[in-house]
């Protein structure tokens, strides 16, 4: 059974007792903005900030997104650049490419904008699910600079995060998950500005069609386009089948392939942890 509001709040409020203000690692996805709203609840409006880590694995989309719920929320957002891809173990795109990317994010919320906010604490939106899967070594950074994750503390499952975004009204709160754009380049294959570049072109022109659920996988001169099961007949079909593969090619991919397979959460991750045993 789902949590409700009514029963979490005070276990939110418990779980920040002691924190005068608080700063969400936020992305705009439904967990950090689920957290956000929390956070809210908790402490109020004038002690919470919403920090957004900004760098080209972050889509425009995303972007202008994020800030469209942080204001329905109504927490101001403080935006940081990030330079992951200036990490060299980052750009070579292991297992533990997650690892590099929240520790520079966390990195980058250091003493100045601690100071500068008056943060006391800092939070991400971590959930239950996410803690018993292998391949989220996001999850390390998070612990090693001290960051808080209530979410996955309290034990709300992907499914709690959705119910209780829903009641409180949160606009993301059916938003499909968007994980970064690196996460569509295989592992291994060396994340740059280019690649990250093409992937956000082709996946803002689904969206512009209609697929409001997508992944753009990058195979070098191939873009594997994931869609959900509803829509790989449309994505096949006239005359929608034309506009797919025109803005791959517009994009610089020489093939365009539909996935049968459909939205793969973890396609690259999950087997290569799998063999390798995290």
């Amino acid at each position: 059974m789902n949590r409700d509001l009514a029963s979490v709040t005070p276990q939110v409020e418990r779980a920040l007792d002691g924190v005068q203000r608080l700063g969400v690692a936020y992305s705009g996805g439904v967990d950090s903005s689920l957290l956000l709203a929390l956070a809210v609840r908790a402490l109020g409006p004038d002690r919470v900030v919403a920090v957004l880590g900004v760098s080209p694995s972050l889509a425009a989309d995303e972007r202008a997104g994020a800030h469209d719920v942080a204001a329905a929320i109504g927490v101001p957002v403080v935006e940081i650049a990030t330079h992951e891809g200036d990490n060299p173990a980052y750009r070579a795109n292991g297992p533990d490419r997650c690892y590099h990317c929240k520790d520079e994010l966390f990195t980058r919320i250091g003493s100045d904008v601690i100071a500068a906010h008056r943060l006391t604490a800092v939070a991400y939106g971590e959930n239950a699910d996410d803690t018993r899967r292998p391949d989220r070594p996001g999850s390390r950074a998070a612990t090693e600079h001290g960051v808080l994750r209530p979410l996955a503390d309290l034990g709300l499952t992907k499914a709690d995060v959705r119910s209780l975004a829903h009641e409180l009204g949160l606009p993301n709160a059916d938003k499909p998950a968007a994980p970064c754009l690196a996460s569509r380049i295989p592992h291994f294959t060396p994340v740059d500005p280019a690649r990250l570049a093409q992937v956000e072109a082709v996946e803002h022109a689904l969206r512009e069609l209609g697929f409001a659920d997508c992944r753009v996988r990058h195979h070098g001169e191939v873009a594997r386009i994931e869609v959900t099961a509803d829509d790989l007949i449309r994505a096949a079909a006239s005359p929608l089948r034309e506009q797919v593969v025109a803005a791959g090619r517009a994009a610089g991919f020489d093939f365009v392939a539909l996935d049968l397979g459909g939205i793969q959460s973890g396609a690259f991750s999950l087997p290569l942890v799998a063999v390798t045993g995290g």
